[in-house]
This record gives structure tokens, sequence and C-alpha cells, in this order.
């Protein structure tokens, strides 16, 4: 972790919360999470992997988010949230100390309106994907996902007639042009009724003129979910050219990399593949989960990676999960997985944070990856 910053950000984040307790109009509240657990991958190359992993359900985090009543139907709102790996205890950004979260807004009567470091509209949706909410036991997630922009504007509607509305633009500031040479747009629609939720959520970026990356990347999640009242049934489609090779990254294989970054900037693959922005793929994924008790709820998913371009980069997908509530705020888990990749498909496992240490190309792109997970989440 950065010292430094630490000693500089830490005490004054304490000082602002223990001047928020004695305003009636203000609050700011300390929260986080810490997620561990212990991971046993096997690839049918013979390779496998064991090791203590961070971030399964949530990755480890430190957060502050606060708001400031100002009348009126009225109020300021804000959130920093820093993300590390609890495993070793280092940031997960060495470049910036709130890398999940870093905005401020307005909320009105009329909905609400945020600048800075956001959430994806797809990430804030997790929950209703599929049991794991997106995480470790989904495929929604092995496809991947850029969950949080740069420079974000945001306008979040109240929620009416069941409908919630949400739009971002996200403008380039790197290089010339106007800010919309280079931006990421996205929208949601959300809708809520009883046991029913469906919703839409979309994303498109556009790269700067004369980019190697040419073409717009898109990422479009349809999904649907119902409460049938001691559990809920999840469909979900996805269409996307969003993912790359990235032999010369932490995750390897055909399929293991994003042509968007997180700050919104489109990058290449490992060898200058940005070709591979020509090359969508739908993913369509059927999940369920089960609550055997108060405590205790049990969930499965299946599903497939389509390659449009027919060149053999998909895969087909299942896992089944357990998790035990100790108390509101502790939960034990138990995770299997498998994930077989088509014979030119390179897709990795992954939880909320990346697997590390993960496979080598040659035991992802055309093998067949099973595994196994026993964690501990706690929230604070």
């Amino acid at each position: 972790m950065n010292k430094p910053f630490s000693r500089a950000v830490l005490p004054a984040a304490l000082a602002l919360s223990a001047a928020a307790t004695h305003a009636q109009t203000s609050n700011v509240t300390l929260y986080g999470t810490l997620d561990q657990y212990l991971n046993y991958m096997k690839s049918s190359s013979g390779k496998s992997l064991t090791s203590l992993n961070d971030g399964a359900l949530m990755r480890s985090r430190l957060g502050f988010r606060g708001t400031e009543d100002l009348g009126g139907g009225l109020a300021v709102k804000f959130n920093l949230e820093h993300g590390l790996y609890a495993d070793s205890g280092k940031q997960n950004d060495s470049t910036r100390f709130f890398d999940r979260q870093a905005w401020v807004g307005l909320a009105t009567p009329y909905g609400e309106f945020r600048a800075g470091r956001q959430n994806s509209v797809a990430f804030v949706r997790s929950a209703d994907i599929d049991y794991s909410a997106r995480t470790l036991g989904s495929l929604a997630n092995w496809y991947a996902l850029t969950a949080r922009y740069d420079n974000d504007l945001a306008y979040i509607s109240p929620r009416v007639a069941g409908f919630v509305i949400e739009a971002h633009f996200a403008p380039g500031e790197q290089g010339s042009g106007s800010p919309s040479s280079k931006a990421v747009w996205q929208f949601a629609v959300d809708y809520a009724n009883g046991p029913v939720r469906a919703g839409f959520t979309g994303v498109r970026a556009r790269p700067a003129a004369n980019s190697a990356v040419g073409r717009t990347i898109v990422f479009d999640n349809l999904y649907a979910n119902y409460d049938y009242g001691q559990g809920k049934v999840y469909a979900s489609v996805i269409r996307s050219n969003a993912t790359t090779d990235s032999a010369s990254g932490p995750l390897q294989g055909n399929n293991a990399g994003l042509l968007l970054g997180a700050t919104g900037t489109l990058v290449s693959g490992a060898a200058g593949t940005a070709t591979d922005a020509n090359r969508f793929h739908n993913v369509v994924q059927l999940s369920a989960d089960y609550r055997v008790s108060t405590a205790l709820r049990v969930g499965g998913m299946v599903g497939r990676i389509y390659d449009t371009s027919n060149a053999k980069e998909g895969a087909t997908g299942a896992s089944l999960g357990a998790f035990y509530d100790l108390s509101k705020r502790t939960t034990l888990y138990a995770m299997g997985e498998v994930l077989s990749n088509d014979r030119n498909g390179g897709f990795v496992l992954s939880g909320s944070a990346a697997v590390l240490p993960n496979f080598e190309a040659a035991d992802v792109n055309g093998q067949r990856l099973k595994a196994m997970q026993l964690g501990i989440l706690h929230r604070f």
C-alpha cells in the first residue's frame, strides 16, 4: 500500500467522519468487506493450481459514503471506495487509492446526478443476473465486464411505475479532438414489480480518431429474474465484442483480456490483435437458487458463450454453490465450476477479483477447467 498516501488520506477521512457526527443534517459511514477463499483449479492439460485468493464474491474493500440533507428534497451524496488484496494487504491499484469509486452527486426529487469514477450500469445490476451475483460462479462474469469508468457523468431517475432509467457519459480526456471523440456511453432501464424483475444495460465505447482499434466496443446485457418464494430463477443474454488475447498479462488465454479498460480507454491485445474488436460473442445463461433455510442458500448456473465469427473461440460452463450465513455480516461459501473452452477458446475462471495466480495460455486455450473453492465473506 502507498504509505504516504495512506497517512494523508486516512486521518483526513477519520476527521471528516468525526465532524459529521456533530452535524444534524450530515452523516458519513465507514464500511467494507473482507473476502478470502481457498482455491483449487485443474486444467485438462494436466496442470493444477492451489492458492489463497481474495474476492470470490465481493472484492475486499474499504469505503466512505455520506449524505448532507440540504432541505427541500435535495441532498449531496458522495462515495469513496478503496480496493485491496486482503490475502497480502496490498492495494488493488498501485496508481490510485480510491480505485473502486470516487464520486460526488446531487439527489433531487427528479433523480440523482453524479460525477466521478463510478460503477458501470451492468456491474450495478450484477445481483439480478444469476445466483452468484455475477461473481465466481457466473459464466457472464467469466466472459468479463469492465466494472467502472473514470470521468463519468451520470443521471439516475427515481423509480416510476416500476421503472428506473439510468444514463452515463464519460468523455475522452486524452489526446486531441472533441470530448466525444473517445468516450463511453452507458444506458440502463430496470423494471421491478412484485416477484418480477427485468432490464437492459448497454455500453458503447467509441475509439479515438485514427485509433488502431477502429470499431466501437459494445456490451449489451438483457436480464430477467422471478422470485418464486423460496428462491429465484434467472435468465441473461449478452452480446459483446469486448474480449481479446492477453497472453502477456496476468490472465492468460485467447479471451482472457478486455479491449475496454477501466478508464474508458480502448486497448489492444498482447500481440496488437486489435482486430479482436470485430469478433462478437453471444452469452446465454440460465441460473436458479433455493433457500433451504433462513441461513442456507444453494444455487446453480449453466451457460454457453457463442463465437459468432465461427472461429471456435467460445465456451460452455456450469457451476454449483452453497452459502451459509453465520450472521447478517458473515457468510461461509463453497463453490464448484467447470468451464470447457472450444478448440480456440481461451476463457478463464474469475471471481469478483481476478483469480491469481491463473493458468498459462497453454493450459487454457482449448482446455477444460475445473475448480472448487471454500471461503468466508465478512461485511462491516
